[in-house]
């Protein structure tokens, strides 16, 4: 009995298996004979036909946006700082008051210099009445030339010496001055690197500032595109960020090429907007010259994940055809790159 038992769970186990198998397989599901569906009529009303197009063309260079006027703020003197007026951000105007720093003893010093005035003021005074009185004896004989001349002597040393004292004080003033530093433009801070309490070194960077009304465009524009181009051409800048297209004008060519790149410095003139920030980045649109385009209304591509997809009409049906994009156009319509050829009909993108 136990040996029948042993011999009838494996037999038993494969059978279970197999009718696993069979559900899993579609045995007991009904089938469908295989083949092709017919392919749905598409309405030819709908498409639109690719169009060949000769025309002017431009190449987009990468650029960004840099500001022609800009500032960096430090400290003439070591002294601590005591006051930061402005932030990040800031609009001041040329003149303003941007910190402060430390002046007790530059105030002292300058106190001592006008003290100091004083008291050889006073001390010229009475050289100048000795020398009056020293002129008027060697008149009349009473005493020596040396006298009198030791008189003069002295008159000229303290005529010097408060000469000295008054550079002194405005050495002094001028020094005071230095605590309070202004903007030298009108502009907006872009950021600041210390903070009230710290000590402030000479030619140590604490502010930076830039005139937002001096914005401009930068590009490395390869020489064949770039030796055409001349000062006060306009040219299109487009910003991917604001989703913007900018005219500019072409201020300067700088005249030495990149010997590693064989490309030339273009910088263009943009119009003032608040919008505009330094550091954005930006597409330069250089003229290249023409050529022959394919043109199809943006709408009939569609983006499907990471690429861009177009239904043509084939035969009574249409088929998805993979497709690479250029610059599209001011009219809603797109370049194609690759996929399409010119006459080609283009469907709306199936619901």
């Amino acid at each position: 009995m136990t040996s029948l038992r042993r011999l009838l769970l494996p037999i038993a186990a494969l059978a279970v298996l197999l009718l696993l198998m069979a559900v899993f397989a579609g045995y007991f599901s009904d089938k469908i004979a295989p083949g092709l569906a017919p392919a749905p009529a598409v309405k030819l009303d709908d498409a639109v036909a690719v169009v060949a197009q000769q025309g002017p063309f431009t190449e987009a260079v990468p650029a960004s946006i840099e500001a022609k006027e800009t500032t960096i703020i430090s400290s003439r003197l070591m002294a601590r700082i005591t006051t930061i007026a402005v932030r990040s951000g800031d609009l001041v105007e040329q003149g303003q008051l941007l910190l402060e720093l430390e002046k007790t003893d530059l105030l002292a010093r300058a106190q001592q210099a006008r003290e100091e005035i004083l008291s050889v003021e006073a001390r010229l005074t009475e050289a100048r009445k000795s020398l009056e009185r020293a002129e008027e004896l060697h008149k009349r004989g009473l005493i020596a030339i040396a006298d009198r001349d030791a008189a003069r002597a002295n008159a000229a040393s303290l005529e010097a010496k408060l000469g000295s004292a008054r550079q002194a004080l405005a050495e002094a003033e001028t020094a005071v001055g230095y605590t309070e530093i202004r903007s030298p433009i009108a502009g907006r801070i872009v950021d600041r690197f210390a903070e009230p309490g710290d000590t402030a070194s000479p030619g140590q960077k604490l502010l930076s500032l830039y005139n937002p009304f001096s914005l401009r465009v930068e590009a490395w524009v390869r020489e064949e595109l770039a030796l055409p181009l001349r000062p006060g051409q306009q040219l299109e800048v487009e910003l991917p960020g604001a989703a913007r297209t900018l005219g500019a004008i072409v201020e300067e060519i700088v005249p030495a090429a990149d010997p590693g790149a064989r490309s030339f410095m273009v910088r263009a003139i943009l119009p003032s907007d608040q919008s505009l920030l330094p550091g954005m980045y930006a597409r330069l649109q250089v003229p290249a010259g023409d050529r022959r385009r394919l043109l199809v209304p943006a709408d009939r591509v569609a983006l499907v994940g990471q690429l861009n997809v177009a239904w043509v009409v084939r035969g009574t049906g249409s088929e998805r055809r993979f497709v690479r994009l250029g610059q599209p156009t001011a009219d809603g319509q797109v370049e194609i790159l690759s996929g399409l050829e010119a006459g080609e009909l283009v469907l709306p993108r199936p619901e």
